[in-house]
């Protein structure tokens, strides 16, 4: 018989709410090929706390990505800075097992990949002050104003993120939705552990380091406007 503890943590598992739809959609026999046969290369599963040296053999900076989608710009940022190392997740498998054909195809040694809950990640897998960098493109808006407490961007998550970053590293988000651009800007300047890297305290121009995604591509010929931002880690959350 479960205790009454065991009892109230299911209790708040269940409660829990996720910023994410799992949408499997169809696999190409690519990348149904690239699951069954480079996951074991480059997929990291969801488990115990992540030792960055073993896991990529080297003492390099770690930059973690959140939903890198179908991996195009993921992969590009990994293949244009070697000397960093990228580890993303995705619940999106035909993503997942797109990225890891590109990871293959480009011959990089710098990426790993999982399939699970952002924030399980970093509660429970990355250690604090361990990234150098954390990336946040695109996520779901959740539009509507009763969906808003979906959103990933809060001050909770924001906590957490920092407490995973060494200090002088870096969250980048970007979307496409002004107004949650606007709760982006407004949640990060209310961290006093963060400082928002534009001048002005308001949105960045798109950094070099950001490849334009096919997404953000086709949203820049409808007219649509995209917004980033970074915020630096200037002490440890209290």
């Amino acid at each position: 018989m479960c205790s009454t503890e065991c009892d109230t943590e299911k209790q708040t598992v269940m409660r829990r709410i996720v910023s994410f739809v799992r949408r499997e959609g169809r696999l190409t026999k690519g990348q149904s090929r690239a699951l069954e046969e480079l996951w074991p290369r480059y997929g990291v599963e969801y488990g115990e706390q992540i030792d960055f040296k073993d896991l990529f053999g080297n003492d390099n900076p770690v930059v973690f990505e959140i939903g890198f989608g179908m991996g195009r710009s993921f992969v590009e940022m990994a293949r244009e800075a070697p000397a960093e190392n990228y580890l993303g997740t995705e619940v999106h498998r035909p993503g997942i097992g797109a990225c890891l054909m590109s990871v293959r195809d480009l011959g990089l040694v710098n990426v790993r990949v999982m399939d699970h809950d952002a924030v399980e990640i970093l509660k429970n897998m990355i250690p604090d002050s361990s990234l150098s960098r954390l990336q946040l493109f695109f996520p779901d808006p959740w539009h509507k104003k009763k969906h808003h407490k979906r959103r990933i961007v809060q001050t909770d998550f924001l906590e957490l993120a920092a407490r995973k970053l060494k200090t002088g590293g870096i969250i980048h988000m970007a979307t496409d939705w002004q107004e949650y651009a606007e709760h982006m800007r407004d949640t990060g300047n209310g961290c006093s552990f963060l400082k928002n890297l534009s001048a002005s305290g308001d949105f960045i121009p798109r950094p070099d380091s950001r490849p334009v995604t096919k997404f953000e591509e086709r949203g820049i010929r409808l007219g649509h406007g995209v917004w980033d931002l970074q915020f630096e880690k200037i002490s440890e959350v209290e």
